[in-house]
């Protein structure tokens, strides 16, 4: 497999829109999803499922029922007909719930619904119970893959589980009809180990109306107390360990010890909020912001230093790419499919601190090149649109449900 492109040619070919599925069906297609935290964490994962429902709702006029566990307040407002899933909070991260299996209310409503597929967005238990009692009854299953779960574990000392961790993995994916990757890269491994007929890649979009170079903000900068002149890195997601929050404030202690004064600006939150504000002060916080605002704040940055290396896709690096900002990103897979190293963005070793100020130094330095790596960044990103990459999921339903093979036809409306 050399690309995307090739691992989609070996796919059934269907219609390209998801309503020529709709209608080479001749009913609703009724889907199954079950998530982990569907609307109790705003993250990209969550973000991504939402638009996928509203998607089959609306332009497919599907049928879906989400099964999730649910918590006293939504994160956001949510899409779609929410099942709650019985569950627990995890201790020191009440946001995240853990579902407790798949009860026999819940089955018994799944099977009162009587779905044609059956989507998986996490490994959890509840997934796995609802993977095998879909296979039992002969119900397709989708997995999609949002997250390097088994990174998670060195941030947590937990890396002695790994082996037994992936090993599990290896089995729930492995017990999946067809698999969604976020990332070519991620789709060869998955398609070494599982067979290149049952992988389908699922990457995200981005929406023009929140990031876009043009809600730069000067008068923003302005009150935050950035010279015109300045260049503002930034860090964008939420704030839990695993983000790489230390490797990003050793790097601006980095950048600062070489006599650059870079003020750095923070766009989300979470349960380690504290901790970067003790390990990075003269830091501006804006906490948590959404739509238009979001899009503002970002774009009014100039340099994203992304070192997560647990994400499956990175939703942050394509939303800054969109914003036109100069990307220093770790070197990883989620990373390396979308930014072409020194021509829409540097990457870097994940771990290498060295590395990290060295970049961001250089381009604090020089902001032509800055600027330069910005518009290729944007020019990239919008290639990256909502409407092709869930089309990608219709086809690889109806690969699933075996609905009659039509001609091509354009895009419906």
């Amino acid at each position: 497999m050399d690309n995307a492109a090739d691992l989609r040619s070996r796919s059934i070919r269907l219609p390209t829109s998801g309503l020529a599925l709709t209608k080479a069906l001749r009913r609703p297609l009724r889907v199954a999803l079950f998530s982990g935290n569907y609307d109790c964490v705003r993250d990209g994962a969550n973000q991504a499922l939402n638009r996928l429902v509203a998607y089959l709702l609306h332009r497919l006029r599907a049928k879906v029922r989400i099964y999730s566990p649910t918590a006293p307040r939504k994160a956001f407002e949510s899409v779609g007909d929410v099942r709650s899933v019985r569950s627990i909070s995890i201790p020191g991260r009440p946001e995240y719930r853990v579902a407790l299996g798949f009860p026999r209310a819940v089955r018994e409503d799944f099977e009162a619904f009587a779905p044609d597929i059956v989507h998986l967005s996490a490994p959890d238990l509840l997934g796995r119970q609802a993977q095998k009692h879909a296979r039992a009854l002969g119900i397709p299953v989708v997995a999609s893959l949002h997250t390097r779960f088994e990174t998670y574990l060195d941030y947590y000392r937990l890396s002695f589980l790994r082996g037994p961790v992936e090993r599990y993995l290896d089995r729930f994916y492995d017990d999946c009809d067809r698999i969604l990757c976020p990332t070519q890269p991620i789709a060869q491994d998955m398609a070494a180990r599982f067979g290149t007929e049952r992988v389908t890649i699922w990457g995200r979009g981005i929406d023009p109306d929140c990031f876009r170079p043009t809600l730069r903000d000067e008068g923003l900068r302005a009150r935050l107390g950035h010279a015109p002149g300045d260049a503002v890195p930034l860090f964008f997601g939420r704030l839990v360990m695993e983000k790489g929050l230390a490797v990003f404030a050793r790097t601006i202690a980095a950048v600062r010890a070489e006599g650059l004064a870079v003020r750095p600006l923070i766009v989300g939150e979470g349960p380690a909020r504290n901790w970067l504000a003790e390990h990075l002060p003269n830091a501006t916080f804006m906490g948590h912001l959404s739509g238009e605002e979001l899009g503002r704040a970002v774009a009014s940055a100039d340099i994203l230093i992304n070192p997560s290396v647990t994400e499956a896709f990175g939703n942050v690096n394509l939303e800054a790419m969109a914003s036109g900002l100069a990307i220093v990103s770790a070197d990883v897979p989620s990373a390396s499919t979308m930014i072409a190293h020194g021509r829409t963005g540097l990457l870097v070793p994940p771990a290498d601190v060295g590395a990290y100020a060295a970049a961001v130094a250089d381009l604090v330095r020089r902001p032509r090149r800055r600027a330069a790596l910005g518009a290729a960044a944007a020019a990239a990103a919008a290639c990256f649109t909502w409407d092709d990459v869930l089309d990608d999921v219709a086809r690889c339903y109806g690969a699933l449900v075996h609905v009659p093979l039509a001609t091509p036809t354009a895009r419906a409306a």
